[in-house]
C-alpha cells in the first residue's frame, strides 16, 4: 500500500507533537508500507510553491515552499499555485491512502485531489484548523477569549491581529525575486528583533479579512467534511465537536495517539530539601499558557524552580515577554532538544505543568509524562481531563487562572507523597505499532468499501459490447 501523510510543516525544523505523532506514525508504517511525507516550508530564499525532496529519518519527505505570496484571503487555504503543485506531488507518489494531519499551508482542496486520482482521504484531527483560520486553537489572544462558538465577525478581527497575517503581509515583499533576498534579511530581523519584526511586516498591509471572507472558508471547511473518508479523533473532546461542526458522526472514531517507546528514564537523584522541579515541556507559544505558569510561580511560596523546554525561536515575541516576566524567578530556559534527550528531561521533573489556554486536544506530553512517571498538572479543558483524573493520575486547574494552578502546584510542593502517589497511577498507553496497526485495518477498510462503490457504479456492458471487447460471457 503507498500511503501518503499530509501535514502542515515536518521535521527537522518543526518539533511541535503533531509533526512528532505523523514521524513516528509514518516511520512505523513504512516497515511494511510504502510511504511518503508531503509538508509546507516557509522559505523566502527559494521561490514560491516550489517542490523539493528531501528525508527524513529514512522517511521520503516532499516539501512544497509556502511564503504566503497570496493575493487574497481565499489563497490561504485554496490557491491555484498551491493547488497545482500539490497536484504534481499527487502524480508522482500516486497514494492509495491520503492521511491527512493539517491542511495549513497545503490547501483545502487536496482532499478532493487526492480522491479525483483514486486514493482514501483519513484525517487524524490535532487541532480546529480547519474552522479556525488563526492557528486552529479557537482562542482569540488580543481578547483572551476561548471561541465557543465560530463567530465571523469575531474571527475577521482575530486574524488581523495574528502571525498569520503579519506573515501574508511579509509575503507581498517576497512575490518579486528581489524579494527574496528582503525576505532573508526579515528572517534574521524576525530572530534578532521580533517586535521590530512584526511592526514592519504590519506596516505593509495585506488585504483586510472581512466576515464575508470567513464564511466563504467555513464553506469550504464543509467541503472538506465531505470529502475525508474518515475522522480519526485521539480524544472525545475534540471528537465531539467535531460532530457538533457538522461532521457526520458516522465518520468519526475516536482513538488516542500511540507512541514510541523511549528508553525509560533515570530519575535524578536529589537531596531531600532540593527544590522541586515543574517542567514544562512544548511549543512556546501563548496558547499553551506558559505565562500563566510564570504568574503562578510568581504567587509561589516554597522551594521551585521552573525549566522550560522549547524553541525560542518559533514564536520570539512571546518567548521574549517571558524572559521579562521570568525576572527574579527561579526559572530556566532550556532551548529546543532532540527526541532523544526526552527520557532525560522527564527524569529531571518532579511535576509537568500544561497549563493550556485552549481546547487541547490529548497532549503528547501528558502521555510522555505517564510513560515517565511524572505527575501532571494540566488545565481543565478540551482533551486534557480525558486523560488526567483529578486526585487520582494528576492534578487540574482552571485556564487563565494563575491562583488556581499555584493552588495545584502548592500542593505538590508540600506533599511528595502525593506526587508519588499520583505518578504511580499513570495509566498505560497505547505503543505506535499498535496505532500503527489499527491505521492499517482503518485503510483496508476504507480501500475494500472504496472498491465496492466503484463496482456498483461502474456500467453493466451488454453481451454485444462484451464480444467487441474481446470479452466472453
Amino acid at each position: 500500500m503507498r500511503v501518503l501523510h499530509a501535514i502542515h510543516d515536518f521535521l527537522p525544523r518543526h518539533r511541535a507533537g503533531s509533526e512528532i505523532y505523523a514521524f513516528e506514525l509514518a516511520r512505523q508504517q513504512a516497515l511494511q508500507d510504502d510511504v511518503f511525507v508531503l509538508a509546507a516550508e516557509y522559505d523566502p530564499a527559494a521561490a514560491h510553491g516550489t517542490l523539493r525532496w528531501r528525508t527524513v529519518g529514512g522517511l521520503t519527505v516532499i516539501e512544497v515552499v509556502n511564503n504566503w505570496e497570496f493575493r487574497s484571503f481565499e489563497d490561504t487555504y485554496s490557491s491555484p499555485r498551491m493547488n497545482a503543485q500539490l497536484a504534481h506531488a499527487l502524480d508522482a507518489v500516486r497514494p492509495d491512502v491520503l492521511h491527512v494531519h493539517n491542511l495549513l499551508n497545503l490547501s483545502f482542496d487536496l482532499p478532493r485531489l487526492a480522491r479525483e486520482r483514486g486514493a482514501v482521504v483519513a484525517a487524524t484531527v490535532h487541532d480546529y484548523t480547519l474552522v479556525c483560520p488563526s492557528g486552529g486553537q479557537r482562542v482569540h489572544v488580543a481578547e483572551e477569549h476561548v471561541c465557543a462558538e465560530i463567530d465571523p465577525v469575531r474571527c475577521s478581527r482575530c486574524f488581523v491581529q495574528s502571525p498569520w497575517y503579519s506573515q501574508m503581509s511579509a509575503g507581498r515583499l517576497t512575490r518579486a525575486s528581489a524579494g527574496r533576498v528582503i525576505g532573508r534579511a526579515g528572517l534574521l530581523l524576525r530572530r534578532l528583533a521580533p517586535a521590530t519584526a512584526v511592526a514592519a511586516a504590519r506596516s505593509i498591509g495585506a488585504a483586510p479579512v472581512l466576515p464575508s471572507d470567513i464564511r466563504r472558508r467555513l464553506a469550504c471547511a464543509r467541503h472538506v467534511f465531505e470529502t475525508v473518508d474518515l475522522f480519526v479523533a485521539p480524544s472525545a473532546s475534540i471528537g465531539a465537536e467535531l460532530v457538533r461542526l457538522g461532521v457526520d458522526d458516522g465518520r468519526v472514531e475516536i482513538s488516542d495517539y500511540g507512541f514510541a517507546r523511549s528508553p525509560a528514564s533515570t530519575r535524578v537523584a536529589r537531596d531531600a530539601g532540593s527544590p522541586v522541579r515543574i517542567g514544562f515541556v512544548g511549543t512556546l507559544v501563548w496558547h499553551k499558557g506558559v505565562h500563566v505558569l510564570l504568574d503562578a510561580a510568581r504567587l509561589l511560596e516554597g522551594s521551585f524552580e521552573i525549566h522550560l523546554h522549547g524553541d525560542a525561536s518559533t514564536f520570539p515575541e512571546y518567548v521574549a515577554a517571558l524572559r521579562r516576566a521570568a525576572a527574579r524567578l527561579p526559572v530556566v530556559f532550556h532551548g529546543g532538544f532532540d527526541r532523544r534527550e526526552v527520557a532525560h528531561i522527564y527524569g529531571a521533573l518532579d511535576v509537568l505543568a500544561v497549563p493550556s489556554l485552549w481546547p487541547e486536544n490529548s497532549p503528547l506530553v501528558i502521555h510522555e509524562a505517564f510513560m515517565h512517571g511524572v505527575p501532571v498538572v494540566g488545565s481543565r479543558t478540551g482533551g486534557i481531563p480525558d486523560l488526567v483524573t483529578d486526585g487520582v493520575n494528576g492534578l487540574l486547574a482552571d485556564p487563565f487562572s494563575a491562583d488556581s494552578l499555584r493552588n495545584a502546584l502548592r500542593r505538590l510542593l508540600a506533599d511528595s507523597g502525593l506526587r508519588e502517589r499520583l505518578a504511580a497511577a499513570s495509566p498505560p498507553v497505547k505503543s505506535i505499532a499498535e496505532d500503527a496497526a489499527e491505521w492499517q485495518a482503518r485503510y483496508q477498510s476504507l480501500r475494500r468499501r472504496h472498491v465496492a462503490m466503484e463496482r456498483a457504479d461502474a456500467p453493466i456492458e451488454t453481451a454485444s459490447e462484451t464480444r467487441a471487447s474481446g470479452g466472453y460471457l
